[in-house]
């Protein structure tokens, strides 16, 4: 892992009994897949990643990290792992972790996968609009979903309304249109979402960005959910 400026092989770090990032979950991440072994390909999408950091902590109010000290360590980390994950502590220090792919992603990709429906909105993010570290809810509601056989859930509003995934955004193919959740319900402007927004507009596609009522739902010819890591996986079965 590389923190605070550092390569750090021991796979563990110090952090005091005061920390908030502990106590409250307050760090804000971005998780990003390396295309190409490489930060600057378009697929990628740097640039991007860092900008959302940037605008969740001008939003919070938190010292400005050092950038150059984040790029080396993506740098070194991304020759080794092909997702990293970067988080920062309201102080500006920076943690980057390297994971890998998920060894069934070509499965989910090609088959699709089960998803349970959560049936209540307490599984619903705090602060859904920034990637925090109180990711508690989407995290139960993951490990809800996987005691049913599912491998994702599906969060929903206090009127049942559809809203995201625990790890990702929401799409559907209706009526010779892509639909997504709107943003202003609250949800992840997530990355991979707006990649996928741009791209599907310059190809002449319709993207409805509308409320998922049960009503619009129910008339679903599939299903999708999308985030960086895993680009876009199908759902093939809704657990209700």
């Amino acid at each position: 892992m590389w923190y605070a400026g550092k390569l750090n092989k021991k796979g563990r770090i110090e952090l005091g009994i005061d920390e908030p990032g502990i106590l409250y979950g307050a760090t804000i991440f971005t998780t990003l897949r390396v295309y190409a072994d490489s930060l600057d390909d378009g697929r990628t999408n740097w640039q991007g990643h860092c900008d959302r950091l940037r605008s969740s902590i001008q939003t919070f109010g938190w010292q400005e990290p050092n950038w150059a000290r984040i790029r080396e360590g993506a740098e070194i980390l991304q020759r080794d792992f092909p997702v990293l994950r970067i988080t920062i502590f309201p102080d500006g220090r920076e943690w980057i972790i390297g994971r890998y792919l998920p060894p069934d992603l070509e499965e989910r990709q090609q088959q699709g996968i089960v998803a349970w429906l959560a049936k209540t909105a307490e599984f619903r993010r705090s602060l859904a609009e920034h990637k925090t570290g109180n990711y508690l809810t989407a995290w139960l509601a993951l490990n809800e979903a996987k005691k049913h056989g599912a491998k994702e859930a599906i969060l929903i509003d206090e009127t049942g309304n559809w809203l995201e995934t625990s790890t990702g955004n929401l799409w559907g193919w209706q009526d010779r249109r892509w639909w997504t959740p709107p943003l202003t319900e609250r949800i992840l402007p997530g990355l991979m979402r707006k990649q996928l927004i741009d791209w599907l507009k310059s190809q002449n596609q319709i993207v409805e960005e509308e409320l998922w009522t049960e009503e619009l739902v129910s008339g679903m010819e599939a299903i999708a959910y999308s985030n960086s890591v895993v680009e876009i996986v199908p759902i093939h079965t809704v657990i209700w």
